[in-house]
């Protein structure tokens, strides 16, 4: 049976064995190894020379080289050469192995590391849901001491940013040079305006009303939560939309779906036909207000959470939910959609819907704002504050207040034109309709009216103004032949 050395693998010439490990080596490579680490190459362990023995076996002397010039000088170095080959191929193999074993240690801390971040993610988005809970129910509990929790930025998809700035430059490319429709209605025939429809009760405790872009079916819902369609050229109800979200606080019509808000948090969709809906639900809270975006494709919400949600109503889903400090009481979008008006407590926020930050602060105001309308012209904004019975007029270029129009009652809501030139303000006292003569620089109120209202929409060309008070009646101001 031939012995082979554990770090070669050749026949030994000068066999020793280890007494500690029992393994066989070549004298010189383990006397090498042992003057290098002074451990056993196999087993690990501590080894010195006085550990081996040497093995008796039959040897053929080798006669010494006299010179490397000699074949027999040249195979001595050869020797040597492959002397230092296998105990550098020995010492390979064992660091492969450590480094093999590392790796695996390694990745047994990844895959660790991994299912601890998984589940720290699912945690602080449970976090988060319950924060805004927290928000609605405890107010400013946090916020006293002046801590907020860190949180990531939102982030508006690309897609809504590339839409939004499509409506941008294609409506306010010519909105400065953007002449008054011929067919539009003037002063004097909104002078004439007289009651000409009141439908019975629809929906007790109604608080808004949307028509869509024909001005003929007007959308209102009440406390019950139930919604319905009413078509004012036949002067009834066509569709009801009943839902179980609770009492409605604003609807509005995104194209031909109507888009109706709760106070249990839920931002109902319907469909064209009104026989089915879609149930979002972003906020912790009840849903304020709802705003339509321009382009009829994107809606805006803010709830009593303090946040303000975007929806693409395409994909029937939110995209975007951004929390803000203020109690959030009203909302609109400017008439180019690039901005979202918020009105708080004391203040109204100016957002860059694209960035989802804040773009101006228009205040301090002396009360709550419940209604906000954007003119036609980009730049002035209607607030109608509650409790008030002043309506503010404030200009974006110059970032404050340039006319305050005392409508002699309390304002609820108002609403702009298209024009630019007429804005109506209503409330519990009846509706005035305010002019602003560009040539003169001033302000005529070509129509007051006793009808009694908590939202009011301007007609087709502005030649009606349809209203619906609390009790759900609708009404239609509108000249008489």
């Amino acid at each position: 049976m031939s012995m082979l050395c554990a770090i070669s693998g050749e026949a030994p010439t000068v066999p020793v064995a280890s007494t500690k490990s029992g393994t066989v080596f070549e004298k010189r490579l383990i006397e090498a190894y042992i003057s290098e680490h002074g451990k056993d190459p196999v087993t690990g362990e501590e080894l010195s020379t006085a550990d081996l023995i040497e093995l008796k076996s039959s040897t053929t002397v080798r006669p010494r080289p006299p010179t490397l010039t000699s074949i027999p000088a040249l195979l001595a170095t050869f020797q040597n050469e492959w002397d230092a080959l296998a105990l550098e191929t020995h010492t390979l193999r064992q660091q492969l192995a450590q480094v093999r074993q590392e790796l695996s240690t390694a990745l047994y801390q990844h895959d660790a590391a991994t299912r601890v971040i998984a589940r720290l993610l699912v945690e602080r988005d449970e976090a988060r849901d319950a924060l805004s809970y927290v928000t609605v129910g405890a107010g400013t509990s946090s916020a006293a001491n002046g801590e907020q929790m860190e949180v990531d930025a939102p982030q508006v998809p690309e897609y809504i940013q590339e839409k939004i700035t499509a409506t941008k430059a294609e409506l306010s490319a010519d909105r400065k040079n953007r002449p008054i429709p011929a067919d539009w209605v003037i002063g004097e025939t909104i002078s004439s305006f007289k009651n000409t429809l009141t439908s019975e009760p629809l929906y007790p405790g109604t608080k808004a009303l949307a028509l869509d872009a024909t001005g003929d079916l007007a959308l209102v819902g009440g406390a019950d939560g139930i919604a319905g369609v009413y078509s004012v050229s036949q002067q009834q109800l066509l569709n009801p939309l009943k839902s179980q979200d609770g009492a409605l606080n604003d609807v509005t019509w995104a194209g031909k779906n109507a888009v109706i808000a709760s106070s249990s948090g839920v931002v109902r969709v319907w469909n064209e036909q009104g026989s089915d809906s879609t149930a979002i639900t972003a906020h912790a809270g009840e849903v304020i207000s709802l705003a339509m975006h321009p382009n009829k494709s994107i809606v805006a919400s803010a709830g009593a959470d303090k946040s303000w949600v975007l929806y693409d109503i395409d994909a029937v889903k939110s995209v975007v939910q951004v929390y803000d400090p203020s109690k959030l009481t009203s909302a609109q979008f400017h008439p180019d959609g690039h901005l979202f008006a918020l009105g708080t407590s004391s203040e109204v926020k100016v957002f860059d819907v694209r960035s989802a930050s804040i773009g101006a602060t228009l205040g301090p105001l002396s009360a709550p704002v419940s209604s906000l309308s954007f003119s036609e012209n980009g730049y002035w904004l209607a607030l109608a504050l509650q409790g008030q019975s002043a309506v503010e007029i404030w200009d974006l270029r110059k970032m404050k207040a340039t006319k305050s129009l005392d409508i002699g009652s309390r304002v609820d809501h108002v609403t702009w034109d298209y024009s630019g030139q007429f804005l109506a303000a209503a409330g519990p006292s009846g509706i005035s309709v305010q002019q602003y003569i560009k040539e003169g620089k001033k302000w005529v109120e070509p129509l007051r009216s006793a009808v009694p209202a908590v939202a009011t929409a301007w007609g087709p060309r502005g030649c009606s103004l349809v209203s619906v008070n609390s009790e759900g009646n609708i009404s239609v101001l509108a000249a008489t032949e």
